[in-house]
């Protein structure tokens, strides 16, 4: 799964990035994360009509973590729904519909995993490591999103539609798997405009998810990242890991 990633990126560098016309107000007043987790705001790229021109455009905007299905009864159900496995995001009635035309990618610098300790490790603590590319080039992670509207809330109430968005995973790569069994679906490049695209159905955008993964690096790092409230530059950087033995 992935349920914590670093997105530390300046805003422009994301616009230049990803060719993006437009990037929204609430954009400007999300920080720098080096942890970020589920249920937070987090930055996304989609392509949708412009509202006052009507024309498809790129757009920077925000989305809470943990996809709330439109039929959702109660916001905390997106608490389980921050991934969606690859496996069956075209069968499962709360990804299905978004899969087909609501298709996003989520900018991160890198993500975290979990390794379980080895059988008779002097320390029964998960060691975290930081997977980011070893070009140090952007991480587009294969997204969906979604809207739902909050019936607790007036319909002029501009906070009644909330937006969320889910991160698609996939079984980790050989070279990863012995940190864990699955991994973000990190789209590259030439598939970018392809996923984003809402004209491009749901069986053409499933041919691209099989593309390779880019290559990535497992740096071991502290096991303050375990603490959602620790952000900061910090948390990327190389430990000696724990519990290993010789």
């Amino acid at each position: 799964m992935c349920g914590r990633y670093a997105s530390f990126r300046e805003n422009q560098a994301l616009a230049d990035e990803f060719a993006i016309a437009t990037v929204a107000d609430d954009v400007r007043l999300l920080g720098p994360s080096w942890n970020v987790a589920p249920t937070d705001g987090v930055r996304m790229v989609v392509e949708r009509a412009d509202r006052q021109t009507g024309e498809i455009t790129r757009q920077l905007r925000v989305a809470r973590w943990g996809l709330v299905p439109s039929w959702a009864k109660d916001i905390s159900v997106g608490n389980r729904m921050i991934n969606a496995r690859v496996e069956s995001i075209a069968d499962k009635p709360a990804f299905a519909r978004p899969f087909a035309a609501r298709r996003a990618l989520l900018p991160a610098d890198g993500y975290y995993e979990w390794k379980k300790p080895e059988p008779g490790a002097p320390t029964q603590r998960k060691q975290p490591f930081y997977l980011h590319p070893a070009d140090g080039d952007v991480v587009a992670l294969a997204g969906l999103y979604e809207f739902w509207k909050d019936p607790t809330k007036a319909d002029d109430d501009p906070a009644r539609w909330v937006v969320s968005a889910t991160v698609i995973t996939r079984p980790a790569s050989d070279e990863l798997a012995h940190i864990h069994d699955r991994q973000p679906l990190m789209l590259r490049r030439e598939a970018w405009s392809a996923w984003l695209d809402p004209a491009v159905g749901a069986d053409d955008a499933a041919e691209l998810l099989d593309a390779p993964a880019p290559t990535m690096v497992a740096t071991p790092v502290s096991t303050a990242v375990n603490t959602v409230a620790n952000n900061g530059p910090s948390l990327v950087d190389e430990v000696e890991p724990e519990g290993e033995t010789s």
